[in-house]
């Protein structure tokens, strides 16, 4: 009987001692201060899909531009940084040289085309005495051409004159040449009373001239430097004096009305560029500015040695806001996902090298970890493959280091600022 007294005794003071152990548990939990944190809601909607890679700006239109004669530059037009329109002169090259033969080349077809209409008018033995005089006349000049040539070249072989010097006088002596064998034909043709064919030579020699006097016009037209295409002068080589060249550049001209963002796309995410597609450019200095173009270029073979294709994005650039060089990153839309479930980036903690990781959502009061797959990131949020389903309470902060079933407290939205 006694033993039984005892035995209920003691179980009623277990129960009391348990009873204040709960008591004081549950009063230490209501004492710990809860963590606040801030959340969203497991939003589901439909989302683009893109694929980012770096990207660097270009020109739409570049152009280095070089002189085709070698000659003095008289004057530069423009400078670094100027904008240009298309076919405005940017230098002029020294270019008296070329003017004096070209008003020389211009005698000499006034020359033949008057003797072209005596050839058609005249009488045979008259012409065959002036004939005989223009073959002698032609003789002499050939001579005077031969020594001179023969002084300019010992002169150039001293090193005492330039080459174009040289040139020149073999030009004369070739001229001279040919106005000889011009004369001696002429002269047999008269001989041998042939007035047609003496004629069909004037024409040779009308036609001549005139060829000779077109190829100095267009070498003339050479001396001007223009700009094909309207732009900016992006480079500018050379300066009044110096030398122009033509395997030298003198400017470079860009055309930046349209930038193009040419990024290296991994492979492995490439499969859905098309042309056409929406792109996003943001520049590595200026985060908070997105700049959308147009795929119009994406390339059908993959670099071997980065395995990345090169995708081209134009953008309007009409402020100028984008410079050739700048370096950034571009987005490419290839797609959309459909009512998908996603999150803000900052919600997530993924595991180093893949697209898994865990969430924290809000249950009872108590933070929970939920292990998830993600989608690519697009525009800052990111899409849930697995592991949400949507409508859930998903903390973003606050939640760095937070223990699981960590009591937490919802903190007040931050008003915002007017």
């Amino acid at each position: 009987m006694n033993n039984r007294r005892g035995r209920a005794a003691m179980l009623v003071i277990a129960l009391v001692v348990s009873s204040a152990a709960c008591a004081r548990h549950e009063e230490e939990e209501a004492a710990k201060p809860l963590v606040q944190v801030g959340v969203v809601r497991a939003e589901r909607g439909d989302l683009e899909v893109s694929v980012q890679a770096p990207a660097s700006v270009f020109a739409r239109e570049q152009a280095n531009l070089a002189a085709r004669l070698t000659a003095p530059i008289r004057e530069l037009k423009v400078h670094k940084g100027d904008t240009v329109a298309a076919g405005q002169v940017l230098a002029r090259l020294d270019d008296r040289d070329l003017r004096a033969q070209r008003d020389e080349a211009a005698a000499a077809v006034t020359d033949a085309q008057a003797t072209l209409e005596k050839t058609t008018a005249s009488t045979l033995p008259t012409d065959i005495e002036r004939g005989r005089g223009q073959v002698a006349t032609a003789q002499t000049a050939l001579n005077q051409a031969q020594k001179f040539y023969d002084r300019r070249k010992q002169l150039y072989d001293q090193g005492a004159i330039p080459q174009r010097d040289l040139v020149m006088a073999e030009t004369d002596l070739a001229q001279a040449k040919t106005a000889y064998e011009v004369a001696q034909r002429s002269q047999a043709l008269l001989e041998g009373q042939s007035k047609q064919r003496d004629i069909t030579i004037a024409q040779s020699r009308l036609a001549q001239a005139k060829s000779h006097l077109n190829l100095l016009e267009t070498q003339l037209q050479f001396a001007e430097i223009r700009s094909p295409f309207a732009g900016t002068v992006v480079e500018q080589f050379v300066f009044p004096g110096d030398m122009a060249k033509p395997d030298t550049p003198m400017f470079t001209v860009a055309d930046l009305s349209t930038a193009v963002a040419r990024a290296q796309v991994p492979a492995s995410g490439a499969a859905g560029l098309k042309v056409g597609q929406r792109c996003v450019f943001t520049a590595s200095d200026r985060h908070d500015e997105q700049l959308e173009g147009r795929i119009t270029v994406v390339n059908q073979a993959v670099d071997p040695a980065r395995r990345t294709v090169e995708s081209w994005c134009e953008i309007a650039n009409g402020k100028r806001a984008l410079k050739a060089g700048e370096f950034g990153e571009l987005i490419i839309v290839t797609g959309q996902l459909k009512q998908a479930v996603w999150v803000p980036l900052k919600a997530l903690q993924f595991e180093e090298g893949t697209r898994k990781g865990t969430v924290l959502v809000v249950e009872q009061k108590k933070a929970k970890r939920r292990e998830v797959e993600a989608g690519p990131t697009i525009d800052g949020k990111v899409p849930i493959l697995s592991g949400l389903k949507g409508g859930e309470t998903v903390i973003v902060d606050g939640g760095y280091g937070l223990a699981d079933d960590t009591a937490v407290e919802i903190a007040a939205p931050k008003a915002e600022k007017p």
